[in-house]
């Protein structure tokens, strides 16, 4: 059988011995749980509580700031402590929301009651997905009930779950086909009543047989849904390397899941939206991979958001002695940390920590026009002259050679031999030409 896939990308050492085999476990935070306002795409959310105030589990404590934005939810009962600038993963201070836990887990009215999607109207699911604060699991954070509810729903024709998690180390995804496939069947259920002509693909990297042989036992009967083996190869997750390799259709910056008549979603994000219609459940956790040579007991946790990953390192034994670098997420595009002393927000997905730091092992070179960045580049861009332009600062030179097309997954930057920062350098770049862009207008 000829797997599915794209053009470039790369091989590393995929890390995920530490945890596959690992069963999720539940934590329970002990300290306070921080809640920024803004955790993913769009808008910051906007309080509704205040210093003093009695909030249950599941309680909306902010509400979406705009059209493109989403709600935030207590995962525990307790007191707001205060709303003030709390430290987060990209090393900014983010206006946050800060409850004391007292430790009743005492839940709103209606938590965890059963729903029977089927006879729920479109925009009652809609709702319920909007209501329960949902966002990209997968690392983006984008509003998923603004991403269902495209221009024109009749021209959708491919509801993807991506079960790809292609990012070396991490495992929870994997987990969660082994431990509640009937979840992610669920979810993508309920999606595609929302489109009546697509079709449901659930998308899996061909190192997980024993995940994609739970789903095509799940979906043996099912007329609108298939299992999709994929080459396993990073960045195979990315968004658009998926829709390709899935469909043959292509997308670029300019264009969005939808205009090639698809929509992706991350594993867990499906799980969520079953959650949230099924299970009158609001998006109040995550399933998190603490994992690495340099943490003594790796796992993966069900844990809620607000819960500090200095907790999370405590709950897995702490740090080895001598451990060089703790990442949020993955080795390829995760953030490297320089405290744990930050929540778990709807975007985080794990802590890889390393005994060796191998991006400080070897010093940088010039630059020997081997073209190899060239040929595993994803998005068929030519990174060594976008280093180029990034090096001389112009702007309009790394515009005009496509490189706001790159979308930082490190494959470039993985296999060059010279040691070049050159994702960090295309990330600043980008960053750079957005500003420009939105000073502009």
């Amino acid at each position: 059988m000829k797997l599915a896939t794209f053009k470039g990308g790369v091989h590393p050492d995929d890390g995920k011995k530490f945890t596959k085999d690992k069963p999720v476990q539940t934590y329970l935070p002990k300290g306070e749980l921080v809640f920024p306002v803004s955790q993913g795409i769009g808008a910051p959310s906007k309080p509704i509580v205040k210093k003093g105030d009695q909030v249950l589990m599941g309680q909306r404590i902010a509400e979406a700031g705009g059209f493109v934005s989403a709600n935030i939810v207590s995962s525990v009962s307790g007191i707001v402590k205060c709303i003030e600038p709390r430290l987060t993963v990209s090393g900014a201070k983010i206006e946050s929301i800060v409850i004391e836990n007292d430790g009743n887990y005492a839940p709103i009215q209606g938590l965890g009651q059963y729903r029977n999607y089927e006879i729920m109207s479109k925009q009652e699911i809609l709702d319920e997905v909007k209501a329960a604060g949902i966002v990209g699991l997968g690392g983006a954070g984008f509003p998923t009930h603004v991403k269902l509810m495209p221009k024109d729903p009749s021209k959708i024709d491919y509801i993807i779950v991506n079960g790809a998690e292609c990012e070396p180390y991490l495992t929870s995804d994997y987990r969660m086909m082994l431990e509640c496939p009937e979840k992610i069947v669920s979810g993508l259920k309920v999606m595609l009543k929302l489109f009546d002509g697509a079709k449901g693909v659930i998308a899996v990297e061909e190192n997980k047989p024993v995940g994609i042989k739970n789903l095509e036992e799940l979906v043996k009967n099912e007329d609108r849904i298939e299992v999709c083996p994929l080459k396993t190869k990073y960045p195979q997750g990315g968004e658009r390397n998926l829709i390709y390799a899935v469909t043959g259709r292509k997308i670029n910056s300019t264009k969005l899941p939808a205009d090639a008549g698809c929509i992706v979603d991350n594993v867990d994000t499906v799980i969520a939206i079953h959650m949230a219609v099924c299970e009158s459940t609001p998006l109040m956790r995550r399933i998190f991979t603490v994992t690495g040579n340099g943490v003594n007991q790796p796992g993966n946790y069900n844990v809620k958001i607000g819960t500090s990953y200095a907790e999370l390192l405590e709950a897995s034994g702490g740090l080895k002695d001598g451990v060089q670098k703790v990442i949020s997420g993955g080795p390829m595009m995760g953030m490297a940390l320089a405290t744990a002393d930050v929540p778990v927000v709807k975007t985080s997905s794990a802590l890889t920590c390393l005994m060796e730091d191998e991006a400080a092992k070897y010093a940088e070179t010039a630059c020997i026009r081997c073209g190899r960045c060239a040929q595993v580049c994803p998005s068929r861009l030519v990174p060594v002259k976008m280093m180029e332009a990034a090096e001389q600062h112009s702007m309009q030179r790394f515009t005009d050679i496509h490189g706001m097309e790159c979308y930082e997954c490190g494959s470039c930057t993985y296999i060059c031999p010279a040691r070049r920062p050159l994702t960090q350098a295309f990330k600043q770049m980008r960053q750079a030409v957005m500003a420009e862009r939105r000073k502009k207008g």
